[in-house]
């Protein structure tokens, strides 16, 4: 039986060396295929959450409780380390942020991120006072831990549509001096971009979400300095969109084309051990 506190340590190892990419699956079956193939530590996703439970994402529509139970299937599922989409670590106050990465720990996950998004649309970025205590406030908890736990701290201005790249940058530098292991801005696109995000914290490693195709590799992430590459809701909406457009050709066109080439059931079975 592998603890919480070994996989952690494997999990920070992981950050200290090289370039690797963190898969974000939704449930235990996709995290165990997910381990199969060959991945290294996995993440869970808001995302493919709150598609699971027909909410939209991203609105303070899932609850913490929900989030960590989650959370804990994936974590109960494979023997890999699991780091965990805390949102904004649900609540406002940095209390709340303190609460969650306990929770967190006592669920399994050797990490979890937090984010400065509000999930209020008319005010959707904390200021950057409060977002630096939750972040400290985070920190601080997740010191307090027995074993360790890797805290991530993320600038969503980019993602919102709020911010400036410059004003990004200054809010991972002020989160990376109160002490975040790792740094996130979801919302880059360019080699540009990343290499300033990159230059402006290093030595801290820093977390690229890919989310959409624009024509980086892994190699290349690497070669900007990228420690960490995270997916977030992207795989969850690949596996929705298939559905839907399968369903969609029964409902609409009375087809079963979409059917060829998938897994047969015994394929499927065998990797869960039918």
């Amino acid at each position: 039986m592998i603890t919480r506190e070994e996989k952690a340590a494997r999990f920070r190892a992981l950050h200290e060396r090289g370039t690797f990419v963190i898969p974000n699956p939704w449930d235990a079956g996709t995290a165990k295929v997910c381990e199969q193939l060959g991945f290294l530590a996995l993440a869970t996703t808001s995302g493919g959450l709150a598609m699971s439970l027909g909410r939209p994402d991203a609105a303070n529509a899932v609850s913490r409780d929900e989030a960590l139970a989650n959370a804990r299937q994936i974590v109960e599922a494979t023997t890999l380390p699991v780091s965990a989409d805390l949102e904004n670590g649900y609540g406002e106050s940095p209390d709340a942020c303190a609460a969650t990465i306990e929770a967190a720990a006592a669920a399994g996950l050797c990490g979890g991120s937090i984010e400065d998004a509000t999930g209020r649309p008319d005010r959707p970025i904390f200021p950057v006072d409060a977002a630096v205590a939750r972040v400290r406030t985070a920190v601080r908890a997740a010191r307090g831990l027995r074993g360790d736990f890797v805290l991530t701290a993320r600038a969503e201005g980019r993602l919102h549509r709020a911010e400036s790249l410059d004003d990004v940058i200054r809010r991972l530098v002020a989160y990376a001096e109160a002490g975040a292991d790792c740094l996130y801005a979801p919302g880059l696109s360019t080699r540009e971009e990343i290499s300033a995000v990159v230059l402006a914290v290093a030595p801290k490693p820093v977390n690229v979400l890919i989310a959409a195709d624009i024509g980086l590799t892994v190699a290349d992430l690497a070669a900007l300095g990228v420690r960490r590459v995270s997916v977030g809701s992207a795989l969850a909406r690949v596996a929705f969109t298939a559905f839907r457009q399968a369903a969609e050709d029964i409902a609409t066109q009375g087809r079963f084309t979409a059917f060829s080439g998938v897994d047969p059931l015994g394929v499927i079975n065998a990797r869960f051990g039918g």
